[in-house]
């Protein structure tokens, strides 16, 4: 696993963006740190009820945000289970990805549901892959809602297919997802 160290400033230097208004990076992502938890519990909960609104009833929603608590503890314990990518804008975390290296699997990926189709998502996933393949994995999994299914297909993630999942009483349709990864320049 690359260091939170040399992954920061990997990412830092690399893959930033600015206002012209601004000498100093507008989003910076790196490795996730418990002072984000608390953050992460509001993206994850708010992604769910409002940027899945399109896509999922309110009962759905409701189940599928009750699966995860609002809490910071909950999201730091999270932290120990997966290496958990951040999206951070003016110190707050707008987006993340939590990933399973050893299971060579995307556990989440959640952005802040005004901030949805600005790259963030993109971003953290490509981080992702590169540390996958900087550990030698090959491929990867996700298991993706109905919000993210498009978009991972025009990444390049092939459908395995269709899975119901339950929260709450509530069944959620959701993708059996894989990639096979490629180093590519940059």
């Amino acid at each position: 696993m690359q260091s939170t160290k040399a992954m920061s400033a990997n990412v830092m230097s690399a893959n930033v963006s600015q206002t012209p208004a601004s000498p100093t990076p507008r989003i910076i992502y790196r490795e996730g740190v418990a002072r984000d938890a608390a953050d992460q519990a509001e993206v994850f909960y708010h992604a769910v009820m409002q940027g899945a609104a399109s896509h999922y009833s309110v009962d759905e929603r409701r189940a599928w945000a009750s699966a995860l608590p609002r809490e910071a503890s909950a999201w730091a314990a999270r932290q120990t289970l997966y290496t958990t990518l951040v999206a951070s804008c003016d110190g707050r975390c707008v987006g993340f990805l939590e990933l399973d290296a050893i299971a060579k699997r995307i556990e989440t990926l959640y952005v802040w549901p005004s901030l949805t189709g600005r790259g963030i998502g993109t971003t953290l996933l490509i981080h992702a892959e590169r540390m996958l393949l900087e550990q030698g994995v090959s491929s990867v999994e996700i298991e993706a809602s109905l919000v993210l299914y498009e978009r991972l297909i025009r990444r390049g993630f092939s459908n395995l297919g269709e899975q119901w999942v339950e929260r709450s009483g509530e069944l959620l349709k959701r993708y059996h997802l894989v990639k096979k990864l490629n180093a590519v320049e940059t």
